[in-house]
């Protein structure tokens, strides 16, 4: 080899070799500084175990094939005609036969073992450490743990057991062949060929009749077209048969072994020949036979036993067990007061659509390019002024594409530029003047209810690939808010939590260097003694490399809480996430594809880690991320479910008993969207509980399809604070609504799904005893509701409210509805939509104009949720509803800055002034235009449509000046004209 050959060579191998190193060590940097290096160690060393002792096992064997018949080889075989022609191969073979024994051995041992059980590590450690269901599966009389634990690790050693001993029998055929144990062109097999050939086959058959014996219980959970689990015909022809073959499958296991003294393999072959013909007649045509002649003639009466099976197994293994069920007759007639007894509902009703008003925050509250909101924000319920206020909450996180391409350096983009400021709350209910959100906290730094917290986001959704921060760098240098006070108009900071691995020392930074691909790392002056660096800093995926035992929400919510209950200490931003654990074991229960379940109208994406199927889920950890330093908890949320329990014990410490959470840390926990939804899909068919009725299946449900979208997805679930027909007080609640099932196009309402979701009790680690209840309405099967296709049919169709939008429309503006909400109050079902409206062009973002309402046939149509109820229930709702907030004074709200305030839109409006800053008139008051004398009414539209777009101009102008008082003036000047133009538009079209 040449010097330079030699050269490459060293580098290239000393290069692989750091590689390896620096992705091993800074895996075991960041585990350790998380605490969690138990569950990487663990991990690591299963997997390194199970592939020792799988590829010992295998390789054994597979040595053992190739050994015994090179030794056993006759050795007069050149003499042989037959094996005249294979001598070169001999030749070639045979100095080489002992490497080659251990090598081919190893290397397909590798192979398989990768690929067959390195993969079912997880399964094998929760085989080890398995804890009872105490629950019974109705067939075997086995606890549920033997199929979920069990069972699997069971059929996986079992198939990698059969698949060595086909390896191992092509191997010894190889072998016998090359060396002359036996012949392929002529029938001849020489005696110790013929035992080494007999040895594999009673092994081989023995496996296949453990497999076959296996396949007994795997029917269990087996998929059937009407339902899943083992049915009439399974459980009395292919339950037995499985048995049976099993049986004849050890016969023939002992047929071979005595061919071991006969010398004849007559004997097992016709076993062989039986074997397969009983398998086409036992296990193929009479379960056929029994399913056609049987079973279908009286299905309804024989499949019954069977349906009940899976219908007790859905609903435990779903968590549906405990659903209450009320009849519900709702009332389509909308009457004076019907809503008084309802107010708790009616005070809480959102009017904030979380995901349609982000960009509204982003203008109002994002301050400087380089932040961002997410465009689905979150609902929480926030303690203000002594009552619980549902809210709607966006962390400002930093946003490093907002950079000028002049401003993307390496010092800026890792060392300056690192962490989000603040959170940003709004009253869900309630809006301020102009259709602008209450804000009841916001502003850098943060104003408001909250109190003192802290407001760095250094780990969250939309964070840098990696960040170094902290260390002795003298002066701060890390960005923390823009101030005009401070030199150079910003204010800097020093990280100075533990939320990444060190890089002070050379080492670090080296293996940083590589692994990041940055000699940066490696040789910046930023870098210095006590740096941290800061990746991987997702919740989400933070959550998933300490728990990768979980199945997780993609979508953490954002809260603000006291996480020691310590009123000295400041609160903290932490990310919270639920976290499952699922199986597909459960015998008898339903399959459900989660990522098909979680999927609707606002999220495609599914669950993170979530198997293809499943039949058992169970809510078992709220995983807790520190926003600041990124530190993770995982508070254990569901005591009696037996996975976790077993992950605990795998893992011991990891997991955190709920008991240790916060009672303000309590408050915040919510029940679990996805599940949520995982729980309606399967409910759609299970709240059928009569075996005879499900096989019919004409009472199915099915969930609507969001009509505020195009395309067909499903109306995604929706917290708010609601009282049940039924319950004393209003909760935080998420719910959803059926419509009918089947193949067609009637959007009519059959029920009404809840599920308390108030988790405090005001004391640490105590859960609300009515968490996780579900409440489920059904309605009369000849109740003719609308559901929320057919209520925004009637929406988009009634006349002045499309007159109306379209007006709207028409003004250089557009329109956007809001979610549309379904709420069970005044002995009915009222739907609840705000509608928005934001420029078509330039600077966008939605301000609330109007509350559509629907109670039975009656629409309401105003600026108010008040208005639009009285318009419903003829001026006397009854109802107590979250009030527009006018100049600020009927509730706590953040000034909006001005700086911050929109210019170029014409839909804007104001936000209010505080009560302490009443608005200042600097321009005489514009009188509001008198309604035009009566005559042709296309000139009356044309004058209030020029009349609406002077008004517009007007309030542009005075907004750029910052002249509320002239702005609101000129507010009222565009509604009316708007009046004047609906009027004027009713007289055409009436003519």
């Amino acid at each position: 080899m040449s010097p330079l050959s030699l050269t490459v060579t060293i580098v290239s191998v000393v290069t692989v070799l750091l590689t390896v190193v620096a992705r091993f060590w800074t895996q075991v940097l960041w585990f350790s500084q998380l605490g969690f290096q138990r569950v990487l160690f663990t991990s690591w060393g299963a997997q390194v175990a199970i592939g020792l002792v799988g590829m010992l096992v295998m390789s054994v064997c597979l040595w053992a094939a190739i050994t015994v018949a090179y030794r056993n080889r006759p050795l007069m075989v050149q003499l042989d005609p037959a094996f005249r022609n294979l001598a070169p191969y001999r030749a070639m073979l045979t100095p080489w036969i002992k490497p080659i024994s251990i090598g081919i051995p190893v290397i397909i041992s590798f192979l398989v073992t990768q690929s067959m059980l390195i993969p079912s590590w997880q399964e094998i450690l929760l085989a080890l450490n398995a804890h009872s269901f105490g629950v019974k599966d109705p067939q075997f009389g086995l606890d549920v743990s033997f199929y979920v634990f069990i069972l699997p690790i069971l059929t996986t050693v079992s198939g990698f057991l059969m698949t060595t001993t086909v390896i191992a029998a092509f191997l010894n055929i190889f072998t016998n062949y090359i060396y002359g144990g036996l012949s392929l062109t002529r029938p001849f097999v020489r005696r110790s060929a013929r035992i080494q050939l007999t040895v594999l086959a009673i092994i081989y058959a023995v496996l296949t009749a453990v497999g076959q014996w296996l396949r007994r219980y795997q029917i269990l959970s087996a998929d059937n077209a009407k339902f899943d689990g083992a049915s009439y015909s399974d459980v009395h022809a292919l339950i037995p048969a499985q048995a049976i073959m099993a049986a004849i499958t050890l016969a023939i296991a002992v047929l071979f072994a005595i061919s071991l003294k006969r010398g004849s393999w007559k004997l097992p072959v016709t076993g062989v020949v039986v074997m397969v013909v009983s398998g086409l007649l036992v296990g193929g045509m009479y379960p056929a036979l029994i399913q056609k002649f049987v079973v279908e003639p009286n299905a309804q009466q024989l499949e019954s036993p069977y349906i009940q099976r899976n219908i007790d197994a859905t609903l435990a293994a779903y968590g549906l067990e405990n659903v209450e069920t009320t009849p519900y007759n709702a009332q389509t007639t909308a009457q004076a007061g019907q809503l008084k007894e309802d107010t708790a509902s009616t005070t809480s009703i959102r009017l904030l659509d979380p995901n349609k008003v982000a960009p509204t925050f982003r203008q109002l509250q994002q301050n400087r390019q380089y932040y961002t909101f997410s465009s689905q924000l979150n609902v929480d319920r926030y303690h203000l002024d002594g009552s619980s206020r549902d809210t709607v909450i966006a962390v400002r996180e930093l946003n490093q594409s907002g950079l000028g391409a002049d401003q993307h350096t390496w010092v800026n983009d890792h060392t300056v530029y690192t962490h989000g400021y603040g959170v940003v709350a709004a009253y869900g209910n309630t809006v301020a003047s102009g259709g602008y959100p209450a804000f009841w906290e916001g502003g850098i730094p943060s104003l408001g209810d909250l109190g003192e917290y802290e407001p760095r986001i250094y780990f969250g959704q939309e964070s840098p690939e990696y960040s170094i921060v902290g260390g002795n760098t003298g002066e701060p240098r890390e960005l923390d808010y823009p101030d005009d006070s401070a030199p150079g108009g910003q204010v800097n900071t020093t990280f100075t939590g533990n939320g990444g691995p060190d890089v002070g020392n050379p080492i670090n930074k080296l293996l940083y260097a590589i692994r990041f691909g940055e000699m940066n790392i490696l040789f910046s002056r930023e870098v210095t003694s006590g740096s941290q660096i800061l990746y991987d800093r997702d919740p989400a995926e933070r959550v998933g490399k300490v728990a990768p035992w979980l199945t997780l929400d993609d979508h953490p919510y954002p809260a603000v809480v006291d996480m020691d209950d310590d009123p000295s200490t400041p609160k903290r931003v932490v990310w919270v996430l639920d976290g499952y654990t699922t199986t597909n074991n459960y015998p008898y229960a339903a399959h459900s594809s989660l990522d098909d379940a979680t999927s609707d109208a606002l999220t495609q994406r599914g669950l993170l880690g979530a198997p293809d199927q499943a039949n058992y889920v169970r809510n078992s950890v709220k995983a807790v991320v520190d926003a600041y330093d990124g530190s993770v908890t995982l508070y254990q949320w569901d005591d009696e479910d037996p996975i976790v329990a077993a992950w605990a014990d795998v893992f011991p410490g990891s997991i955190t008993p709920m008991s240790e959470m916060s009672a303000d840390l309590m408050a915040h926990m919510r029940y679990p969207e996805d599940l949520f939804k995982v729980q309606r899909t399967v409910l759609a068919r299970y709240h059928v509980q009569d075996a005879a009725d499900f096989y019919s299946g004409g009472d199915f449900w099915k969930v609507p399809n969001d009509p505020t979208v195009e395309g067909d997805h499903a109306q995604a679930p929706y917290y708010l604070t609601l009282k049940m027909p039924d319950q004393d007080e209003a909760s935080f609640s998420l719910s959803s609504v059926y419509i009918i099932g089947g193949n067609t196009d009637r959007n009519v309402l059959t029920g009404f799904l809840a599920v308390d979701s108030e988790t405090g009790t005001g004391r640490p680690g105590e859960r609300n005893p009515g968490y996780g209840q579900l409440r489920l309405l059904e309605l009369p099967r000849s109740s003719n509701v609308s559901g929320p296709g057919q209520v925004q049919n009637t929406f988009n169709s009634d006349s002045e409210v499309s007159r109306t939008l379209n007006l709207l429309a028409q003004q250089d503006s557009q329109v956007i509805r809001g979610n549309l909400l379904t709420l069970p109050v005044g002995g009915g079902l009222l739907y609840v939509q705000p509608v928005y409206v934001q420029s078509s062009s330039g600077t966008q973002y939605p301000l609330l104009r109007k509350v559509l309402v629907s109670f039975g046939d009656k629409v309401g149509f105003a600026d108010t949720l008040s208005e639009a109820l009285d318009q419903v229930f003829g001026g006397n709702s009854g109802a107590t509803t979250g009030e527009e907030i006018v100049n600020g004074d009927e509730a706590s709200v953040v000034e909006v800055p001005k700086e911050d305030q929109p210019t170029d839109t014409a839909s804007a409006a104001p936000a209010p002034e505080s009560s302490s800053q009443p608005a200042q008139s600097t321009a005489p008051a514009a009188p509001v235009a008198p309604a035009p004398p009566a005559g042709d009414a296309q000139d009356r539209l044309s004058q209030a449509l020029n009349d609406a777009s002077s008004a517009m101009t007007d309030a542009d102008n005075a907004m750029k000046a910052g002249d509320w008082a002239a702005y609101g003036q000129a507010q009222q000047r565009l509604d009316d004209a708007i009046q004047r133009a609906i009027n004027a538009q009713k007289e055409i079209d009436g003519q």
